[in-house]
């Protein structure tokens, strides 16, 4: 079944799969977007952003960028532009700062900037078309920055190198910090949402800023359980990050990233509407198609939520598709199940009802489960077995 029949049957290409979501600013679109998607989704937000109206720090940056006009300033988000030029309005100085943006180079990084940057009455004077900040520090430092002045508008987040690569070419740099990270007030949702990828039980978690993913690690360590997040993230559940500056601190402990190619929240749920079908165990079980994904499987099409008792049990007998499997191998698999093997067959009960086709499973008298896989697969499975 492709995608397109599976969204008529109102499920999408997520259906069965569970996502972790980190962000905080702009949270809701990308649950959002994910929701409708099919996918079930754990929210813990690693950070909550102060803005800096009142912060002494932004306000003597403006008033010396007002004193002192730079050559160059660097716009990276909406957000953060717009709310500049609103706290320069609360200290009475909007006008001066606008006026003083008039006269000077303006580098927008993309086009929700841009807008921003229209709508406070200035014109950008150049914008990457990759929404790069990778290339607007490639045409600043090939334009030549000896001796310039150049000020960058930061949303709370670090730019690892670029701030370096400036003051390296003989720039005088001013940032300008609009807002800052800080952790949750709450940590309750990040821990479970910690807790669920160290057991496993995320199909992927996505980061939108570094400053996430640092605060996950942070919170990890404080909670003793660093080694066994980074050990999850690096094998079984992906790390999906918005763009490379995101994934640095993922990378620097060795954990592979996902990235889309155009580093925005659309193309970034597109790409796990790709990776995480691809990694769901297809397989012809008495007659169906079975497709088993992270917390749920899909039969000849339809969804089936699954517990995880009964996704432990499948995905065990899914290892090794038409072979018995015994019941202290798969009491061994029951989370928490301890030494009683009626547990399996309470859980295998369960699982059968789940699946809605009890003749997907077959009890081996005295020797355990198996799945039913087709004939023609099991001679199949015999051949690359043998080859």
């Amino acid at each position: 079944m492709d995608e397109q029949e599976r969204g008529r049957q109102g499920q999408g290409p997520l259906a069965g799969f569970t996502v972790g979501v980190t962000a905080a600013r702009r949270a809701d679109e990308l649950i959002a977007l994910l929701r409708r998607r099919g996918a079930a989704v754990v929210h813990g937000p690693a950070l909550r952003i102060v803005p800096l109206a009142d912060d002494t720090e932004l306000l003597a940056a403006t008033e010396e960028l007002i004193g002192h006009a730079p050559d160059v300033v660097v716009a990276t988000t909406a957000i953060g532009f717009r709310g500049w030029v609103e706290a320069a309005d609360g200290w009475g100085c909007g006008d001066q700062l606008l006026d003083r943006l008039r006269g000077v180079e303006l580098l927008a990084r993309g086009p929700k900037v841009k807008g921003a940057v229209r709508a406070a009455g200035l014109t950008e004077s150049w914008s990457p078309s990759s929404e790069s900040m990778a290339e607007v520090l490639d045409r600043l430092l090939a334009e030549g920055v000896a001796g310039r002045r150049i000020a960058l508008q930061l949303h709370g987040e670090p730019l690892p190198g670029f701030v370096e690569a400036l003051e390296e070419g003989g720039a005088e740099v001013v940032v300008v910090p609009v807002y800052r990270w800080m952790p949750p007030v709450d940590t309750g949702p990040l821990d479970r949402l910690l807790d669920a990828v160290v057991a496993r039980a995320l199909d992927a978690v996505t980061f939108t800023s570094a400053p996430a993913a640092a605060s996950l690690l942070r919170r990890a360590g404080e909670r003793g359980l660093r080694d066994e997040l980074v050990a999850a993230l690096r094998r079984e559940v992906p790390a999906v990050c918005v763009g490379p500056v995101t994934a640095l601190p993922l990378q620097a402990l060795g954990i592979d990233t996902y990235q889309p190619e155009r580093f925005r929240l659309g193309p970034l749920v597109g790409l796990l509407c790709q990776e995480l079908p691809s990694r769901a165990r297809v397989l012809p079980v008495a007659g169906r198609r079975v497709e088993i994904r992270g917390h749920a499987v899909l039969v000849d099409g339809a969804l089936r939520p699954v517990p995880p008792a009964g996704m432990a049990l499948l995905g065990l007998l899914a290892r090794r598709p038409g072979w018995v499997v015994g019941r202290a191998d798969l009491l061994r698999a029951l989370p928490g199940a301890g030494r009683d093997e009626h547990a399996v067959e309470t859980a295998m009960a369960r699982l059968r009802t789940a699946l809605g086709a009890p003749k997907l499973i077959q009890t081996v008298v005295k020797r355990g489960y198996r799945l039913a896989l087709d004939p023609v697969a099991d001679t199949k499975y015999g051949d690359e077995t043998a080859g």
